[in-house]
């Protein structure tokens, strides 16, 4: 079959464009800024953990911002009710409802259709009017006025869009390079700063609202005591007393115009010098003006920040706000006020910071192991097929520049796990190769001539490339769905991966080989490894085994359960939230000295774990009771503690996981597993018949709980690297065993009155060869990530050596049996049903 000459048209142009994506990868910052506007693409960009940085997730607070509308909602109907001559005290607020008693029904008429006019309307993408943003509601004479879902959404949605802006220039004053901040979800926001591994005075900026208002001070009140009607009791900022202000708002902090960081020419101490815009300004001096010799209190986030005098009249608009800050802190109070107010509180749910020493070493690593598990990979095919190997290797090279490129072209931003997937990936595109190759060989071996067995062989491992490619991209997209962070670059890295080694295999190595067979002239292809003749093992009857096979499997299953019951996963952070940083130093660590520091903070459970030498160390501190707000207070303890005891401490990583953050963590990534078998179920069940689907999916429980069991033997951190290889030994597990499936499907259809055990046998042996290879070339791809990969990967690459091995084992011993065993027992159900309907009388009429 002539390849078309549009088909060879559209490749070389897709080659192309994939290449020309992929350069900007290797080009110098000066050759880039000279020729990226050439290109199609931008460099692939670096994650944290590659680069170093902070990494925040940011919440916006609905409960805020439900009670500050029901605020502005209960103000406006207790004004109502003075115009309309009726208590403003018949409204009051019972938990999320506005409830109004009314004494009769004149003031009920009177006051509704004002209460109704308070309400909103939300937008809608549709023709027509939206909703309301309120519901109201009568019973008897009492009016219930409550928020609807439409009203909280469409109010959350802004209050998220209106923080993202108020964030980006809050960033903008701290200056940081390349700043990530994008929506997560309905009410979150994730903010990445590449190279700032201090984040302290950006989890202030970013934490506080920075409401300010402007109010005089009740010199009649004792702030001590209790607060009449119209007062607020409120603490200082920074000297620790109390103040009596009036609750009434003397001016908004809507009208600064400006504010600026400085020192004060007379004392030299740092203050904030602040403007006012006209409307501001005017009402400043009219109250500056009647209020001469009396206090006006600044406030920020309920807290007064300074209380001076008033010594005369201020009549140009400008004012200083002076404190017991420090510059830093002058700094950014100046940089709060000019941003403006966030329209509800934002809780910091999540912080993780990267060193840049540990950055650099995560690049380094990750391009050493990428090298080695790519060489390892190419080596392999040259021993396995001499010269033919080095067009399989060329496809695993395009595959690679292609990944690369399309990962540019996407924006994508590639991570440490993202590099495992690159990884993998190539590993998992050498299966492809393996599997034509094999055909190719059957088709030489059964007498056809170079160009049929070119063509046959290619068509006949085509269907199994497309079955197995899609069962391991069906838990990549749910991983992709439901992950989170680093996890869903490794997602997306296989994802791609699996598509572009398809296009690879299927077009460019087709290509290649086909005119290698044209330019040679080839009459028969002979691929042979490098050492000659391809070795096979021997004719091996495994049905005879099953036995003992499943025996040896449920035993180290059902030990694999006991094991995660005694003694457990070893949940990491990400599961069980909490608090961990990680330490460096030039000089041994004194494990002990810091071990009785940490337990000194009072911050409940806490693990030290030496490595590097005995210069690093990893603290490990159990979530602590409260919200988010606490973890991170706890975390500046811990720094402030491994600061004091070892003095030139680098802090390479800090991590916090609130309650929140870890528990959906834990629900997605389990989810993700649950949906991926049962999308893997239904897939092989549509490709095949049920008995393969259910074959598969129990052989499938038995190599996740041997994988479980491993992950609680060798005390593993279980975190979301963790579920990432589990869903990846589920893909390739489910891959190997649709090989095998495939070749039982076309032998049923070839020798219809075979034993079914024996046909068992019959196609285990075809493709048990071609389960070594790829198991091996996949290894092999894993090993050097496993030994010098780094703590990212660990939990996913050694586990994953462990399951190729179960999965491998799994596919030639167990899947058959078991597939054996419910062909049988659904002939003799149906059997029994025969002779059952056959040996039934006939009933009387």
């Amino acid at each position: 079959m002539k390849t078309s000459k549009w088909a060879l048209f559209v490749s070389a142009a897709i080659i192309l464009f994939g290449m020309l994506a992929a350069v900007p990868n290797v080009l110098t910052p000066e050759q880039q800024a000279k020729y990226g506007r050439y290109l199609p693409a931008n460099p692939v960009t670096l994650g944290l953990d590659l680069k170093g940085g902070s990494h925040l997730v940011l919440e916006v607070d609905s409960a805020a911002l439900r009670k500050a509308r029901m605020d502005v909602l209960l103000n406006d109907t207790r004004a109502i009710l003075r115009t309309a001559g009726e208590r403003a005290s018949a409204a009051r607020l019972n938990g999320t409802t506005l409830t109004v008693t009314l004494p009769d029904q004149a003031a009920l008429d009177k006051v509704l259709p004002e209460v109704r006019k308070l309400a909103a309307p939300t937008s809608t993408l549709g023709f027509g009017a939206g909703s309301s943003d309120i519901d109201v509601a009568t019973s008897g004479l009492q009016v219930n006025v409550t928020l609807t879902e439409a009203g909280i959404n469409e109010r959350m949605s802004a209050a998220v869009e209106q923080s993202l802006e108020i964030i980006r220039r809050r960033v903008d004053q701290v200056g940081v390079a390349e700043p990530l901040i994008q929506r997560v979800g309905g009410d979150r926001i994730l903010v990445q700063l590449p190279g700032l591994q201090d984040p302290t005075r950006l989890r202030q900026l970013l934490g506080s609202t920075a409401q300010m208002s402007f109010h005089m001070v009740d010199q009649t009140v004792d702030p001590n005591g209790v607060a009449p009607r119209g007062v607020l009791i409120l603490p200082g900022a920074n000297d620790g007393r109390k103040y009596a202000v009036e609750e009434r708002v003397a001016i908004s902090g809507d009208r600064l115009a400006d504010a600026k960081a400085g020192f004060d020419q007379r004392s030299n101490e740092p203050i904030v010098s602040f403007s006012f815009d006209s409307t501001g300004a005017r009402q400043f001096a009219e109250i500056t003006q009647a209020n001469v010799g009396k206090p006006f209190a600044i406030v920020l986030d309920g807290k007064v920040l300074t209380a001076p005098v008033i010594r005369e009249p201020i009549i140009g608009g400008q004012g200083q706000i002076s404190g017991n800050f420090n510059p830093q802190e002058a700094t950014v109070l100046s940089a709060l006020l000019r941003s403006g107010a966030l329209p509800a509180p934002l809780t910091i749910i999540e912080e993780r910071t990267v060193g840049p020493n540990l950055g650099s070493d995560s690049i380094r690593m990750g391009l050493y192991t990428g090298f080695a598990g790519l060489l390892a990979v190419v080596i392999l095919m040259q021993v396995l097929y001499g010269a033919w190997g080095l067009i399989a290797n060329l496809g695993l090279v395009l595959h690679t520049i292609l990944t690369i490129g399309v990962l540019g072209l996407l924006g994508s931003t590639l991570t440490l796990p993202g590099i495992a997937g690159i990884i993998l990936g190539i590993g998992m595109a050498v299966d492809a190769n393996i599997l034509i190759n094999a055909r190719i060989r059957e088709e030489t071996a059964g007498g056809a001539g170079a160009m049929k067995a070119l063509d046959v062989g290619f068509n006949k491992a085509y269907a199994t490339i497309v079955d197995g490619n899609m069962t391991t991209m069906v838990g990549m997209i749910l991983l992709f769905m439901f992950g989170s962070g680093p996890v869903r670059g490794f997602a997306i890295t296989m994802i791609i991966g699996l598509a572009i080694s398809m296009f690879t295999s299927i077009t460019f190595v087709r290509f290649l080989m086909r005119e290698a067979v044209i330019v040679r002239k080839m009459k028969k292809i002979e691929i042979h490894s490098i050492f000659g003749q391809t070795w096979n093992i021997p004719t091996f009857s495994f049905m005879r085994g099953r036995y003992i096979a499943i025996a040896m499997s449920a035993f180290i299953s059902t030990s694999s359960v006991i094991l995660f019951f005694t003694p457990g996963l070893n949940y990491g952070i990400d599961f069980v939230g909490g608090i961990q940083v990680e330490a460096t130093s030039k000089a041994p660590i004194d494990l002990a000295t810091l071990r009785k520091k940490m337990e000194d903070l009072n911050l409940g459970e806490v693990a030290l774990q030496e490595f590097g030498q005995g210069t690093s160390v990893l603290v490990r501190v159990q979530r602590q009771p409260g919200g988010e707000a606490e973890q991170t207070a706890a975390l500046q303890e811990i720094r402030n503690g491994v600061a004091e005891m070892i003095p030139d401490a680098n802090f390479e990583r800090t991590e916090v996981v609130g309650p929140t953050v870890s528990t959906e963590l834990a629900r997605s990534g389990f989810l993700a597993v649950g949906l991926g078998m049962v999308a893997i179920l239904i897939y092989i069940w549509w490709r095949f018949e049920w008995h393969f689907a259910v074959g598969a999916i129990v052989t499938l429980i038995l190599d996740i709980t041997k994988m479980i069991g491993f992950f609680s033997l060798m005390q593993i951190d279980f975190n979301l690297t963790a579920i990432a290889a589990v869903l990846t030994l589920i893909g390739y597990s489910v891959n190997d065993k649709v090989v095998v499936y495939d070749r039982m499907r076309e032998n049923l259809r070839k020798y219809k009155s075979m034993p079914f055990s024996d046909l068992i046998d019959l196609s285990i042996n075809q493709v048990v060869m071609r389960c070594i290879f790829t198991s091996v070339a996949v290894a092999a791809s894993l090993l050097p990530m496993a030994i010098w990969g780094g703590d990212t990967v660990k939990p996913f690459a050694w586990p994953m050596l462990f399951g190729v091995i179960v999965a491998t084992t799994s596919s030639i011993y167990i899947g058959g049996p078991i597939l054996l065993f419910l062909s049988r027992w659904w002939k003799d159900r149906d059997t029994a049903r025969a002779a059952g309907t056959a040996g039934t009388p006939a009933a009387e009429a």
